[in-house]
């Protein structure tokens, strides 16, 4: 229990690589603050789940990551609900594709400012309150786009190759005041929705879920194999462990070898 007596705001933690992250932090004994869309009923059954499992106080707080006022109010209600926020994971994203000149402007903004600006407001909002406690760990989730691009991803790998440089920004100006700040890169992550995509991909090509794996992750990856939810929560408790206490301001990739080459 590394991480007892922590607060942990998670964002965009209601599925996928988020819901792993908070499993993982509260594994270790830290409280979370969820956040993250979805049915209220299935947001709170994930509440108590993690709650019951891991013995640990769990919160819930609505924020739309596009409002920095609502940012600040998460922020300030895990503060005041669970203890003194230490812990800040901005992995709340969204996606969309297109080629530049047909990339509609308001798409841009919003990628733009769910995968970047949230990340920048909930920083801004935190930091007082970790230096007011002399520790405090904020780990952004980033991407292998966040270090090599894709065609028709402009806005998202725009946005996270924002969200490294704002890492390294913060990396350099928290370095003395016990606070670290470092990015996580993931490449293919085996998530509900990409398993989705795999499953009707196969269905409309006549291959098998094995076959379009095997295809999606070959066409980035030297490394036919995807990384997980829990994988990359480990790396994120790691990062938040006495362990990382002088890596700051770092991309740590996970991603199968995929910007090796």
């Amino acid at each position: 229990m590394s991480l007892h007596g922590k607060t942990a705001i998670v964002t965009g933690s209601t599925s996928g690589i988020g819901l792993g992250i908070a499993h993982a932090l509260a594994a270790e004994g830290a409280a979370i603050m969820l956040n993250g869309f979805g049915e209220a009923a299935d947001i709170e059954a994930i509440r108590q789940d993690m709650a019951a499992r891991h013995g640990v106080q769990v919160r819930y707080h609505g924020a739309d990551m596009r409002r920095a006022h609502e940012i600040a109010d998460m922020v300030a209600a895990a503060d005041g609900e669970l203890g003194c926020l230490q812990i800040l994971v901005n992995n709340a994203g969204i996606q969309f594709t297109a080629s530049i000149e047909d990339f509609p402007a308001e798409r841009w903004d919003a990628v733009l400012a769910v995968n970047l600006s949230s990340a920048f407001h909930a920083m801004r909002a935190a930091i007082p309150r970790m230096k007011s406690s002399g520790w405090g760990r904020i780990v952004n989730i980033a991407s292998a786009h966040g270090l090599v691009a894709s065609a028709n991803k402009a806005a998202y790998v725009a946005a996270k190759h924002g969200v490294i440089g704002l890492t390294k920004v913060a990396g350099v100006e928290l370095a003395n005041d016990g606070i670290t700040c470092n990015a996580i890169c993931p490449g293919w992550v085996l998530t509900p929705l990409v398993q989705k995509q795999i499953d009707a991909r196969a269905q409309t090509e006549g291959r098998t879920g094995a076959e379009v794996e095997c295809a999606l992750l070959a066409e980035k990856q030297p490394m036919l194999a995807f990384s997980t939810p829990e994988q990359i929560g480990a790396m994120c408790v790691y990062l938040c462990s006495e362990g990382a206490r002088t890596v700051t301001g770092a991309a740590m990739s996970i991603d199968g070898g995929w910007t090796a080459v």
